[in-house]
């Protein structure tokens, strides 16, 4: 994980799941709303906490009113509710136009759908990127709220996830999507850009 430039007050709020294991929303102020930086999801053998503190070692914890909806909107999406997430307090303006491109794509697959990094590609006009698509989903610095997880392989297998392959099969498992013995999705709903 690169860190991204974050102004010097940096804060960070944790949920804790039985599902994903912590997750971590860095936020900062600016003209007294808070922005989302980043979302930082656990991985294998490294909690979110761990990672907040190798990563980002000024952060302090904190939250307020308009984060702890977020963290609401969250602990509710974790329990299986069709959440959307807006993107209007979300930081995408530290991505590049392309990521930007490919993460605002993204984030209009409804729950319970699946795209491919195939499909992502022609709909941002650049169909010969499926790999730079993937690249993108990759390093997604807001997962959840921009859902990288609905994205797959052509071959309908989950691909990869900076949580981890068990986190985005229980994502997508949990959005209602049945995956057989070889770690396919069985009857996905294909969304259409």
């Amino acid at each position: 994980m690169t860190p991204i430039h974050c102004p010097s007050n940096i804060y960070y709020a944790l949920l804790p799941s039985s599902m994903i294991g912590s997750t971590a929303i860095l936020w900062s102020k600016d003209k007294r709303k808070p922005w989302i930086d980043r979302v930082i999801l656990s991985r294998p053998g490294m909690p979110a906490e761990q990672l907040l503190k190798i990563h980002y070692p000024e952060s302090i914890e904190l939250s307020c009113p308009e984060i702890e909806h977020i963290l609401n909107q969250i602990r509710d999406y974790l329990q299986g509710k069709p959440v959307v997430f807006h993107l209007d307090r979300i930081r995408l303006n530290r991505c590049s136009a392309f990521q930007q491109s490919v993460l605002r794509a993204e984030s209009e697959i409804p729950y319970g759908c699946v795209s491919t990094y195939q499909r992502l590609a022609r709909h941002v006009k650049k169909s010969a990127a499926a790999r730079a698509v993937g690249n993108a989903l990759a390093n997604n610095p807001f997962p959840i709220f921009i859902p990288c997880h609905r994205t797959v392989r052509s071959d309908l297998t989950p691909g990869g996830f900076q949580g981890g392959s068990i986190m985005k099969r229980s994502l997508l498992q949990m959005e209602g999507n049945t995956l057989d013995s070889h770690n396919r999705i069985i009857n996905p709903k294909l969304f259409s850009f």
